[in-house]
């Protein structure tokens, strides 16, 4: 099974779009499954439902974080490399889906970011894009640690 298809899984089973990428890297990180989704649980519906910076895309970022981030605050060669990295990874997102924010990619400005998840429903997999963008993380990530 592709990092693809194991994310999409986990959104299906009912985890956030940041959970779901996140967790679907929690072998490579060396991280149990659980305590991944609930450190990741904060940035789903784009930052609590604040449908800012899309979740898919920081969990993308975390499990680079947790593979390549720098621990050295003085260090800022490791710091530029790092957020070199990031930028590559977001604007391969954006590249593919013309946004990393939430609520652009849900066509919800200003609408929608009230504290309560929606349903999983039939209708809500219809009309919202998440598990396909859950499933474009993954894949820049796997191809990106797959030239590592």
């Amino acid at each position: 099974m592709t990092k693809k298809e194991q994310a999409q899984a986990l959104f299906l089973e009912g985890y956030n779009c940041a959970q779901a990428v996140a967790g679907a890297y929690a072998e490579e990180m060396g991280m149990d499954l659980k305590m991944v989704v609930k450190m990741v649980s904060s940035f789903g519906g784009g930052m609590g439902r604040m449908r800012e910076v899309c979740g898919a895309v920081s969990g993308m970022f975390f499990v680079a974080g947790a593979l390549f981030g720098y621990d050295d605050p003085k260090d800022t060669e490791s710091k530029k490399m790092h957020y070199e990295r990031i930028q590559y990874l977001a604007g391969k997102f954006k590249e593919q889906t013309g946004s990393i924010i939430c609520r652009e990619l849900l066509g919800l400005e200003g609408k929608d970011n009230t504290p309560t998840p929606s349903a999983r429903t039939k209708e809500y997999y219809k009309k919202r894009p998440c598990v396909e963008m859950v499933g474009i993380a993954a894949e820049i990530l796997e191809e990106y640690l797959a030239c590592q």
